[in-house]
């Protein structure tokens, strides 16, 4: 059975990357680009991985993040939110809600593959 990505996006250049490099590597991606629905669509879909961009429209990533976080059901969920803002602060932020890695766009196609690899050996 394929692992389930769910991909929080609203660039559809990202989409589009992400879900084809992810595709390749054999996992199932879902997407949503509105971040007002996300908590739901998660508890919708029951993913194995949940990507996440912190600037979405809605409802940021962060709050998402600590949407989920206070659920059981979700508090060991793999998070790995992407953002354009790589300020200390935002990454403090995250860590602090719970954000399972953090990465900083632009990214390359090896540092995602490296972060989804590892989140799902933990």
């Amino acid at each position: 059975m394929k692992k389930r990505v769910l991909l929080v996006e609203d660039e559809p250049n990202i989409i589009e990357a992400i879900t084809f490099l992810l595709s390749r590597e054999g996992w199932h991606v879902d997407t949503q680009k509105d971040g007002a629905t996300a908590v739901k669509r998660v508890r919708e879909l029951q993913p194995d991985l949940l990507m996440l961009d912190h600037m979405l429209p809605g409802k940021s990533g962060l709050d998402i993040l600590k949407d989920l976080r206070s659920d059981d059901q979700f508090k060991s969920l793999p998070i790995l939110m992407l953002t354009a803002r790589g300020q200390m602060r935002d990454r403090a932020e995250a860590e602090a809600a719970g954000v399972s890695r953090f990465m900083t766009k632009p990214f390359s196609n090896t540092e995602v593959l490296a972060a989804v690899r590892d989140l799902m050996r933990n």
